[in-house]
């Protein structure tokens, strides 16, 4: 008995030292930042109580009360300063100093490792230095038959669930969803694992430890690594990732087999191909990155190659989803940009029903300002430190009514360019902006646009909620935590 009391005792003063530093810096920070505005009051018990729908709404509410664009919340004792004011954001982003992300971004580590995304110093030069090649324009010529392909698979499977029940609402997101996934695991690591037709234990494995890694954010007692693996919790985020990272783990190393092929000819030909390696002619990311890996001074183990690929199959599929399907709801809430939309098709299609090329797709600029004013209603976010854990609050600063008279309301045309000229550029940062701006925006667009042609040739679109009744979650996307339902009325 006196040797358990002992040991907890001694337990206590170590976890009581090991804190103690933290504490009293957070302490020190804190007085340094009294005189900046806190509108969330209760900070970590309130937050916890709310949905993030909830949470979400709350922080929309901050710019009322914050006419300077900062202001801080605390999580337990750690304070995060939210900016969403562009003149602020200008002496933040641009920075090739300041490239370290936050704190959160370590509980992104165990799925995504270092890449692009989580890593810095000058490992993140390296990376980026190497694998910037791979999203050339020549790259995205190449990829794009393969976004019309599966763009094109995406309206069948549209017109079949339309069919089951014609005028029944349809929920679009998990098409969207399934369609990104399709097109980011053939265009990033050359498999196709037919997600349209198929069901797949991937997107929803993403879903679950994306919102995982987020909840963890607002419980800081899940922020110790050995105590958050020892809770339920955490043993369901160990077990998602065992999925996410076989599955990549996987079609690298059967990648790999294949490549080393001279003729075709190899072992992986008498495995159960699952998803069909070996049957594609066309490279894909992980091809492209193995070449340059290839020809690098100092390559990428296979641990940093999985952690890249892992990173651009979250980012290439969840975040487009998210930004396609919006893009569809504000069009089936606003009628009439709708059908300027349909217009533009018209002009520049016709009747043909061939597949979009991108001569065709570069000449839809009113699209191209339907999706920017999309991504300013509904951004991604995150966050990046400088001496404190500073937000870069992209939903705020894309909504600031000092910037963006009537946020709410959707306007392309506040995108044309006598309207744009005199905006300051960090007030609209839906990819970032500076030296961490995303890498695959070009690749992103290209597959927005393609999308959203596919279905636009083909339907009208009417939303069942509005802006102010959908709800959200602020995991880490933007995205709908309700079903999306829409009607689909075809063109002819």
């Amino acid at each position: 008995m006196d040797l358990i009391f002992l040991t907890l005792c001694t337990l206590c003063i170590v976890v009581i030292f090991a804190f103690l530093p933290k504490v009293h810096h957070h302490y020190v920070m804190r007085q340094k930042l009294k005189n900046l505005p806190s509108p969330v009051t209760g900070s970590i018990f309130k937050l916890m109580r709310l949905s993030d729908y909830e949470r979400m709404k709350l922080f929309l509410m901050e710019i009322e009360k914050c006419k300077e664009g900062i202001f801080v919340h605390y999580i337990g004792i750690t304070p995060y300063i939210n900016i969403f004011k562009p003149e602020y954001l200008q002496h933040i982003l641009p920075s090739t100093v300041n490239i370290t992300k936050g704190d959160f971004y370590d509980m992104l580590k165990p799925w995504l490792g270092n890449g692009l995304l989580t890593s810095t110093g000058e490992q993140w030069f390296h990376d980026r230095k190497l694998i910037g090649p791979t999203f050339h324009f020549s790259v995205l010529d190449q990829f794009a038959m393969i976004v019309f392909e599966k763009a094109e698979i995406l309206t069948k499977c549209l017109q079949k669930e339309i069919e089951k029940d014609p005028g029944k609402a349809v929920n679009i997101f998990p098409f969207i969803i399934n369609v990104a996934l399709d097109i980011i695991c053939e265009t990033a690591m050359g498999v196709d694992i037919h997600a349209q037709e198929v069901v797949t234990k991937y997107t929803s494995t993403v879903h679950l430890t994306s919102s995982l890694t987020t909840k963890r954010l607002f419980r800081p007692w899940h922020w110790i690594e050995w105590l958050y693996y020892l809770l339920p919790t955490g043993k369901q985020f160990k077990s998602a990732l065992d999925i996410l990272h076989g599955f990549t783990k996987e079609v690298i190393r059967k990648r790999k087999i294949e490549r080393q092929s001279q003729n075709g000819h190899t072992e992986l030909e008498n495995e159960d191909n699952e998803f069909n390696i070996g049957k594609r002619k066309r490279q894909a990311f992980l091809d492209l990155l193995l070449d340059q890996n290839e020809k690098s001074d100092t390559p990428l183990t296979d641990d940093e190659l999985r952690a890249q690929v892992d990173t651009f199959m979250f980012e290439g599929h969840d975040t487009t989803a998210v930004a396609i399907t919006w893009t569809l709801f504000l069009l089936g809430n606003n009628l009439k940009h709708q059908a300027k939309v349909h217009e533009e098709l018209e002009e520049v299609f016709g009747d043909s029903e061939t597949p979009a090329s991108l001569k065709e797709l570069s000449k839809l600029k009113y699209l191209d300002r339907v999706i920017k004013e999309t991504l300013r209603i509904f951004p991604n976010n995150f966050i990046l430190p400088k001496g404190v854990m500073v937000v870069l609050a992209i939903l705020l600063t894309h909504r600031n009514p000092v910037v963006w008279p009537d946020p709410l309301k959707f306007d392309p045309d506040r995108f044309l360019p006598e309207n744009s000229k005199n905006r300051n550029p960090y007030a609209y940062i839906p990819f970032s902006a500076g030296p961490r701006n995303c890498i695959g925006q070009k690749f992103a667009q290209l597959e927005e646009k393609t999308v959203l042609t596919a279905i636009l040739r083909k339907w009208r679109v009417k939303s069942v909620k509005t802006v102010d009744t959908i709800k959200f979650e602020g995991s880490l996307t933007l995205r709908p935590s309700e079903d999306v339902l829409m009607h689909f009325t075809p063109k002819k």
